[in-house]
């Protein structure tokens, strides 16, 4: 089932691993695909962390992986708008890995209210020391004219401490002050998706995104056009399935089911 696939994109939390523990089966897939020689990374949704950091994650949970097979919505966002323009002046609302791919992709950040009205785009992340005068500057450069994009509309995010508010929730402070809906680059939106398709080279039908959640990681690779396999290790449960749309290609309880037949 799986040999037809040149390249499998998985998501993280629900799939990899479940908050703080470890998914048993997850490094044994991984595991699986390199005997196989078969490609994959990592996709996720969160732009608080670089690449080193998700892969450093990973290997505590027994997973062994490099920077490279990681991709976020700060590295994706950030080769979206320098696809638009070259050398973009850019006002960020978010944490160091969202301003590092940003600055690593050749934008030039700017901070003080004086220098908004040179804005090409406005950027927003979760940023967790978020204040007024953060959202008013973004609010001014997006009615002055910039671009308004977001990495992710996650509306809250599951914590110790229960669900607390996500980037979505930031974004729409923004939204409602200007009016101006984002352009989101995260899941469920295709835009990741397409970005790695054409700088991998591939077709759709040579990839498969596995994830736990269907409202986001399979919606994705539903409107990417790619096949999908829901994993039944976090968020959606089988019984969740009786209200949606269109089903994924594939429903496994576990990873390891990916190659019982």
């Amino acid at each position: 089932m799986l040999k037809k696939y040149k390249l499998f994109i998985l998501d993280l939390d629900g799939t990899m691993y479940r908050g703080s523990e470890k998914i048993e089966e997850a490094p044994r897939f991984i595991e699986e695909l390199e005997l196989r020689g078969q490609d994959y990374l990592f996709l996720t949704n969160n732009s608080t962390k670089t690449p080193q950091d998700v892969v450093d994650h990973l290997a505590h949970f027994g997973i062994r992986t490099v920077p490279e097979k990681v991709y976020t919505t700060s590295v994706l966002t950030a080769h979206y708008i320098v696809q638009q323009k070259k050398n973009p002046a850019v006002y960020v609302i978010g944490e160091k890995a969202l301003r590092q791919s940003l600055l690593e992709a050749g934008c030039r950040l700017v901070s003080e209210e004086k220098d908004l009205k040179e804005c090409d785009f406005v950027v927003m992340g979760l940023d967790r020391e978020v204040t007024y005068e953060k959202l008013a500057k973004a609010t001014i450069a997006v009615k002055l004219g910039a671009v308004f994009i977001s990495t992710n509309a996650d509306k809250a995010l599951p914590t110790e401490r229960g669900l607390l508010p996500g980037n979505g929730s930031l974004t729409a402070v923004v939204q409602t002050a200007t009016g101006q809906t984002p352009t989101y680059i995260g899941k469920p939106e295709s835009f990741m998706l397409e970005m790695i398709l054409q700088e991998k080279g591939l077709k759709k039908e040579d990839v498969l995104m596995i994830g736990d959640n269907y409202d986001t990681d399979i919606m994705a690779g539903i409107r990417a056009g790619v096949d999908t396999a829901l994993v039944f290790t976090g968020f959606t449960a089988p019984e969740d399935l009786t209200k949606v749309n269109q089903l994924p290609t594939y429903q496994w309880n576990t990873l390891l089911d990916a190659f019982a037949s």
